[in-house]
């Protein structure tokens, strides 16, 4: 394996380092993508790993004898031998004492073996898998802090603003203690305060945040795409604009919850716009939805695949010719007349109200389908966003030209060294392997697991699902034990809630924008008789701490009430429970009308379903809900490598934000 300092080391005099796109021949890139799968069995090797704790050991007792200031001075001189040698074994094991010494003094926590073998995984370039509760924060302050030290720019990147502000705070005291700086990226930072910030050795932000400045980067550099431009515009103009790039490049990457950020988001492109014309929009968007709401379904339109996709029969083309009869403009040319009724029509029956978005302030708020929480300042494309706009009859905005646009496969392959940590990337590892290069390596857990699995339970319809969902929450709020309930979407934690409610049970809803007082409930949820209403992921990255007696009573139980798209989404899920050794059990509850079954189990199959249910099969019943599980699966998959496939053609044809491929 490659050292990745001196691969970063040799870009470090670059205006702007980040990483070309590989030309891979055909063949190449086909052979990679079909033997991908060969990287799982490889993926559970972390006993290569395992040198760096007595390597650490052994540099540890000279450490602690070290004042404060020694400390920091010893740390400086490191630096430049991790700069002149790179991520060498002997100098990471006693970069990595340091960096736990310095937390035992401002942190009152000493890494773990398992979290130095996370930090070496992190060093390597790799994913590395972690249990939840086994203290990823903790872990990437060993590789964020080497890499610091060896004079790159670090960005560590979550899920959320919340978080990067948490983290940040929580660990600066360990960065300054080595002599290094940190900062956190916030929404709404004006750019001067988003340039300090990427000044500082340590940066943590969201991966909306940092993928959105880098995209304002592309946009500033356009064509100066040559080192030598870049570098003789500053000579020359020392306050052009070049020199209101935010970022200092691409360097070091840490991403958390890298299954979440590298994977599941993948599936929608990053779009930077600019308000266009919007004078007579209004009118336009709410004759569309008008005609749309006139047609019928099955005659005029149908809704085919597992998309649903919108496809408009010969007699609702021809029944269109009709209803624009009276209208001008755009209305009489057949391909723009089809393409906006597709978009009304796709507003109408396709995007659900408490399900993809919701509506506040009269405006609408697009609900991220993996958190159920809220997206802030996003719009969906191409007229979408206007025309579920005037679905619900709210102010329609005027629609956004676009200026700059990447995925989340094209930006995160440009950092020089990107590495991750997830508690469920196994499934994942062929994927992560070919898009990515990323190998994932299972680190083991500090203490045993002691999580228990109670059988699945599948009902005919949602009701029964969730009478039977009150029905076991009653049961364990009666033993004093608390229980995280996880739903989908919106819509589906108030029908749990109503569902609770109904027994007299108190509880807490949290389905929208993750603060502060969100990360507290959650953190509260292993409080003796406490109940908790999620959406999938609320409050992803903060730990559940068992109360006084808990353990006893069980510990804390899971109930997921619906099927992920994937399955390591529900393993997510049940990794809330049975942290550090703590007891714990998880349970699913099923029904026959939920969205995933609707979606991707076939007709055939569906029946065969509700005859395993009256017949008393449900093992059998289970097995086809996974079925349709794994074809969520692929499906989710194929269209983020068709995602992919469209950003490289456009960094070929349209030479990526008016820059030639590089």
């Amino acid at each position: 394996m490659s050292d990745p300092a001196i691969s970063i080391n040799a870009h470090l005099g670059l205006a702007y380092p980040e990483r070309g796109r590989p030309r891979e021949p055909w063949y190449e890139t086909w052979v990679r993508d079909r033997l991908a799968w060969l990287r799982r069995p490889l993926a559970s090797r972390s006993g290569r790993f395992r040198a760096i704790c007595s390597a650490v050991a052994v540099q540890a007792a000279p450490v602690q004898g070290l004042t404060d200031a020694a400390l920091a001075a010893t740390a400086l001189t490191l630096g430049r031998q991790l700069r002149r040698d790179g991520f060498r074994l002997p100098l990471v094991a006693r970069a990595f004492a340091l960096v736990q010494e310095a937390a035992g003094r401002r942190l009152g926590v000493r890494h773990y073996d398992v979290q130095l073998i996370g930090g070496w995984v992190l060093l390597q370039g790799a994913i590395a898998e972690m249990e939840t509760g086994e203290g990823k924060t903790l872990t990437a302050t060993l590789a964020a802090a080497t890499a610091a030290l060896a004079g790159t720019s670090v960005h560590v990147i979550t899920s959320n603003d919340y978080l990067a502000q948490r983290d940040a705070q929580e660990m600066a005291p360990l960065y300054e203690a080595l002599g290094l700086s940190v900062a956190a990226l916030e929404h709404g930072q004006p750019a001067p305060a988003r340039r300090a910030c990427y000044a500082s050795d340590i940066v943590y932000g969201s991966n909306k945040e940092i993928a959105f400045d880098f995209l304002r980067d592309r946009i500033t550099l356009a064509r100066r795409h040559r080192r030598l431009c870049i570098k003789l515009e500053r000579l020359c103009a020392p306050q052009g604009p070049l020199n209101e790039l935010l970022m200092r490049g691409l360097f070091f990457a840490i991403v958390d919850e890298a299954d979440s950020v590298l994977v599941d988001e993948a599936r929608t492109p990053l779009i930077i716009s600019a308000a266009g014309n919007g004078t007579q929009v209004t009118r336009l968007y709410s004759d569309a939805v008008t005609i749309a709401a006139s047609l019928t379904p099955g005659h005029d339109f149908r809704l085919e695949g597992r998309d649903r996709r919108v496809v408009i029969t010969p007699a609702g083309l021809a029944r269109l010719v009709d209803l624009s009869r009276d209208l001008a403009g755009v209305w009489q040319g057949p391909r723009r007349r089809e393409a906006l009724i597709t978009q009304a029509l796709t507003a109408l029956h396709r995007y659900e109200r408490g399900v993809h978005y919701l509506i506040r302030e009269d405006k609408v708020q697009i609900v991220d389908e993996y958190t159920g929480r809220i997206l802030a300042d996003r719009t969906w494309e191409q007229g979408l966003h206007q025309m579920v706009e005037a679905k619900e009859c709210v102010p329609i905005t005027a629609r956004r030209d676009s200026l700059a646009r990447t995925s989340y496969q094209y930006f995160f392959r440009r950092y020089l060294h990107l590495s991750g940590m997830t508690g469920t990337a196994w499934e994942l590892a062929p994927e992560l392997w070919s898009v990515y290069g990323l190998q994932v390596v299972r680190v083991p857990t500090n203490r045993p697991l002691q999580r228990r699995a109670l059988p699945t339970r599948i009902f005919p319809s949602a009701a029964e699902k969730w009478a039977s969902v009150a029905q076991r929450v009653a049961e364990i709020h009666a033993v004093g034990s608390p229980v995280l309930i996880g739903t989908r979407s919106v819509t589906a934690s108030q029908q749990a809630s109503t569902a609770i409610a109904s027994r007299g049970l108190q509880h807490a809803v949290l389905n929208a924008d993750q603060d502060a007082q969100e990360a507290e409930q959650v953190a509260a949820a292993g409080q003796p008789g406490a109940i908790l209403v999620a959406t999938n992921m609320a409050g992803r990255g903060t730990d559940i701490r068992l109360g006084p007696g808990v353990a006893a009573a069980g510990g804390l139980q899971v109930l997921a009430t619906e099927l992920h798209d994937a399955r390591r989404i529900d393993r997510q899920l049940f990794g809330r429970c049975g942290r550090q050794g703590d007891p714990g059990c998880y349970q699913m509850f099923l029904s026959l009308e939920d969205e995933l079954v609707a979606s991707h189990l076939p007709l055939h199959w569906g029946l065969l379903a509700t005859l395993a249910l009256r017949l008393g099969a449900e093992w059998l019943c289970a097995r086809l809900l996974a079925r349709a599980q794994r074809r969520a699966q692929r499906h989710y998959r194929a269209i983020r490598r068709q995602l992919l496939k469209q950003d490289e053609r456009l960094e070929e044809s349209l030479a990526f934000s008016g820059r030639p491929p590089s």
